[in-house]
């Protein structure tokens, strides 16, 4: 039997749980206020703060550290790696804490395991970060040179989605093909083809989501950016956490616009289908890569246990592949099936070499 401490670093909380082998012994999220992290100016500076807590939260529940078996941290932004399970090294916590694709709380997740792991002498993973990219050539190619699309996103509980689809079917994750919408705060696409993530339309360039502007029309963007009155702070947070439905309709909550539209508010209901419409889209994108081939479109992440939104989905792209609802997004039992691969052999973990001059 295997016994694992899983860590989920996010921006207002720390998840953690302990699973012996595939079963939850318990699951936490221990919730950050605003006050907790003034103190830190950088996400690397939260390290010491955080893994006080997750040792604190392991002891309330008498889990003895040597009981632990393996330690799976979701991915921070590293520089770009493939899909699967690396080892936690020191190159790793040294890219995360030096030289990051951003700051996101999840760099600190691989720091408190590399630690634990070195005190405990117990195997330490990352599974299907962040960062993975394994866009094929043609797809990364955009209009200027110096800038390629990128695989950065919701590859966790995509390649979940994709997998327990594989598994339901019969077959390899290899011998399918299908496209995977995660519907969250922010919304992506990816193709799944040949056990890879060949295309990947992220939540900076597709379709507007309850907290993010999506793509936009980029003249406006610029002249937004040099008008004088926008700083990257603000244009950022415009864009990441003020976008979307919030700039619309003034909330995040999409069971909040549901009720609006029950209650007859039309402007609601044109807002709501615009996003739902987008998504349909950008679905349909993914589709030329593999000539229309595909077996199934898959449904995943908090909104789509909305009928209203997966049903409007389903009429626009159902032309293309059935459609497929997984909803939800259970990350901690994917970071704890992924440790659980790699500790029965079925699986083998990567190694992150660290990379002093990252371009992405």
């Amino acid at each position: 039997m295997e016994k694992l401490l899983i860590l989920n670093p996010g921006s207002t909380s720390t998840k953690l749980a302990v699973f012996e082998d595939e079963e939850p012994l318990f699951i936490e999220s221990i919730v950050h206020t605003p006050e907790d992290l003034a103190p830190f100016d950088r996400v690397a500076d939260q390290y010491e703060f955080r893994r006080e807590l997750v040792v604190k939260t392991l002891r309330d529940h008498e889990v003895a550290m040597e009981s632990l078996t393996g330690i799976v941290s979701r991915g921070g932004l590293l520089t770009p790696i493939q899909a699967g399970a690396y080892e936690v090294n020191d190159d790793m916590v040294w890219q995360l804490k030096n030289r990051p694709q951003n700051e996101h709380a999840s760099n600190v997740g691989a720091m408190i395991a590399r630690a634990l792991s070195k005190e405990y002498h117990i195997p330490a993973f990352i599974y299907d970060g962040i960062t993975v990219d394994e866009l094929t050539p043609i797809n990364k190619i955009t209009g200027l040179p110096i800038l390629r699309r990128k695989g950065m996103g919701h590859n966790l509980n995509t390649r979940a989605a994709a997998m327990r689809y594989a598994r339901e079917q019969g077959k390899s994750y290899r011998d399918i093909t299908v496209i995977v919408a995660h519907l969250g705060g922010g919304i992506s696409v990816n193709l799944h083809h040949n056990g890879r993530i060949e295309d990947f339309i992220s939540d900076e360039e597709g379709g507007f989501s309850p907290e993010r502007s999506g793509g936009l029309p980029m003249f406006d963007v610029i002249k937004m950016c040099f008008d004088g009155e926008e700083t990257y702070r603000t244009m950022m947070n415009l864009v990441k956490r003020r976008g979307g439905l919030m700039a619309h309709l003034g909330t995040t909550d999409s069971r909040e616009v549901e009720k609006m539209i029950q209650d007859g508010d039309e402007h609601a209901k044109l807002i709501y289908d615009a996003m739902a419409l987008n998504i349909a889209k950008n679905i349909a994108k993914c589709a030329p890569s593999v000539k229309g081939k595909v077996d199934a479109i898959l449904l995943t992440g908090g909104i789509a246990y909305s009928r209203y939104v997966t049903e409007y989905i389903r009429e626009h792209v159902a032309f293309i592949a059935p459609v497929v609802v997984y909803a939800g997004e259970d990350e901690m039992l994917s970071l704890a099936l992924g440790g659980l691969r790699v500790l029965r052999g079925e699986e083998t973990a990567k190694t992150f070499v660290k990379n002093e001059n990252p371009g992405y």
